[in-house]
């Protein structure tokens, strides 16, 4: 492509409204232009970056015999009513009505769909397995959008369903999924944890995913110093290891604690540490309100509540019904005579003697033990903290950020049972079909490389995704050798197939070099004064190495880019 007749542009100076170095990058290389909140032009150069991604994940899918197809992305509501799925996507999912007044949603994602499509061929045994994907746009109503292209409201999805007539033939799927699925990561150079997490609203027997190990990511990934443990910090099982205390129990009292609320406060006026307290948090539940009681010295971790509660949605309960259910003002909460349900984290069955709030305003009661009330359930309910024990090797725990660029999931036979997709078994008997679903996201890749593949210049894509392996810099178009040789070289390169990237453009060198460092081409080469004695530069963008070469040997090197 000739610069000098294309669209391209760049900026010099740092994006003014972006939070990440990807979105910064990718910004001022001109490869997506924020539209809206959330939402973004996918620009020329970034388009090429984006269908090398796609082409990558087609090949390694179709390898493993996966077919592609495409689905709509508008979707009547009544199918995710039908599996159950409308509650638990709440506000997330976009909707409308039509002319007509029937209810649409902007697909999120596509198992109910693809349940539909797989009833077409699926009535007898015979017919199974199978893996049907589509590569497409999904659509959620983030609360959120932040970070560029790795939190969107708008974004595209390689989501592939497996179908199958046992768990033991989706075990064989997920495995192949799973090979893909690294075989890709590894193609983009990303640097990734395959982790254990929870399933959420997809549901299902097993979730893991693809973490891209990066600072910006939203996710904990939780690792071990001692093996090979990994798993998303949602789910990670806070080991029951705390010693029984041994000191005898004392009578419960209720003292005077004016103006002290937050467990830093009552600490201080106790003399005691965040440990020697259990606190009382109060949730909205899905409309209901909940207490959950937690030692002092750690934190809720939504994600197993709602899961002890067969919940979906959870958010701190508002101030009147804090005042409501506990009869005081908003920090005196306890477990004793509080008027809602009680859930207790299984650590402080071997606590005695503990303070809480004592549900009346400037009170707390100390000398509490397990005995004083009664909880619903006890359960593992707080997050795990760094350094904590492995539950696998007992080393300690350690956490790094990663950014979820693909998951897989053994559904099972949940939506199958949903959405009446059955298969006659070889005894005429009707059974559910096992399914697996399998997700990347484009974008979030493309972001991510950019965060792990950079520097004080700009991008550094890997050759494979990069817009163009090879630009060709052209210091003089009044130089009529550097001219004729640089035109010689490019119309070597199309002569050959081989897409490469032309700076014929009336600019300074310094602007070029610039600008082919920006966006990430991985080689190039700058046709100078060198030319006289028939020699060019050839540099890599990685490690900045220049090299002379002389034009009898270029065309060889030229080839080995592209082989």
């Amino acid at each position: 492509m000739r610069l000098s007749k294309s669209f391209f542009y760049t900026l010099r100076e740092n994006a003014k409204d972006e939070d990440s170095v990807s979105s910064n990058l990718l910004v001022r290389a001109g490869m997506i232009k924020k539209s809206s909140t959330g939402m973004y032009m996918i620009m020329p150069m970034g388009k090429r970056v984006l269908a090398n991604i796609e082409n990558i994940i087609r090949q390694e899918m179709n390898a493993k015999g996966a077919q592609e197809l495409l689905m709509p992305a508008l979707i009547p509501e009544d199918v995710y009513i039908q599996s159950g799925r409308r509650a638990a996507f709440g506000s997330n999912m976009f909707s409308l009505k039509d002319r007509y007044g029937k209810s649409y949603v902007l697909g999120p994602t596509h198992e109910e769909l693809f349940a539909v499509a797989a009833s077409m061929d699926g009535r007898s045994y015979k017919d199974f397995p199978y893996n049907l994907y589509q590569i497409q746009t999904k659509y959620r109503d983030e609360t959120r959008p932040r970070y560029g292209l790795i939190r969107v409201r708008e974004f595209i999805m390689k989501d592939a369903y497996t179908f199958d007539i046992d768990q033991q033939g989706l075990d064989v799927q997920y495995d192949l999924m799973y090979d893909a699925y690294c075989r890709i990561f590894d193609r983009l150079q990303l640097d990734y944890k395959i982790v254990k997490a929870d399933t959420g609203a997809m549901g299902g027997l097993l979730s893991e995913e693809y973490q891209a190990i990066s600072s910006i990511g939203e996710d904990i990934v939780v690792g071990c110093e001692g093996c090979d443990y990994s798993s998303n910090l949602e789910i990670t099982e806070v080991m029951d290891i705390m010693e029984p205390s041994d000191e005898p129990k004392k009578e419960i009292h209720l003292c005077e604690t004016p103006d002290a609320k937050t467990i830093e406060e009552v600490a201080a006026f106790f003399g005691k540490e965040p440990k020697d307290f259990v606190k009382t948090l109060l949730y909205n539940v899905d409309g209901k309100i909940i207490a959950f009681c937690i030692p002092g010295d750690r934190e809720l971790n939504e994600t197993k509540a709602l899961k002890l509660l067969n919940a979906n949605e959870m958010e701190l309960a508002a101030f009147e019904d804090v005042e409501r259910v506990t009869h005081a003002r908003v920090g005196f909460a306890g477990p004793i005579g509080i008027d809602c349900p009680v859930y207790m984290d299984r650590q402080i069955l071997k606590m005695k003697n503990f303070i809480v709030g004592a549900n009346k305003s400037d009170h707390h009661y100390e000398n509490v033990n397990i005995d004083d009330f009664k909880p619903e359930a006890v359960a593992d309910l707080t997050q795990v903290k760094e350094g904590d024990i492995c539950p696998v090797c007992g080393k300690k725990l350690t956490f790094q950020h990663g950014i979820e660029v693909g998951n897989l999931f053994k559904l099972g036979t949940k939506y199958a049972e949903s959405m009446n997709l059955f298969y006659m078994d070889a005894n005429n008997q009707l059974q559910p079909v096992w399914m697996g679903s399998y997700g990347i996201g484009l974008e979030r890749c493309m972001a991510a490389v950019a965060e792990q593949h950079n520097d004080d210049k700009g991008l550094i894509w890997p050759a494979e995704i990069a817009p163009y392996r090879l630009g060709i810099v052209m210091i003089s178009d009044k130089d009529e050798q550097q001219k004729e040789q640089a035109e010689a070289l490019y119309e070597y390169c199309l002569s050959k197939g081989y897409e490469v990237l032309f700076d014929d453009r009336k600019e300074r060198p310094g602007v070029k070099f610039k600008d082919m460092e920006l966006i990430g081409i991985p080689y190039r080469i700058t046709v100078g004064r060198g030319i006289k004695n028939g020699i060019v530069e050839w540099t890599e963008r990685e490690t900045g190495e220049k090299t002379e070469i002389s034009l009898d040997e270029i065309r060889a090197k030229i080839d080995a880019v592209y082989a």
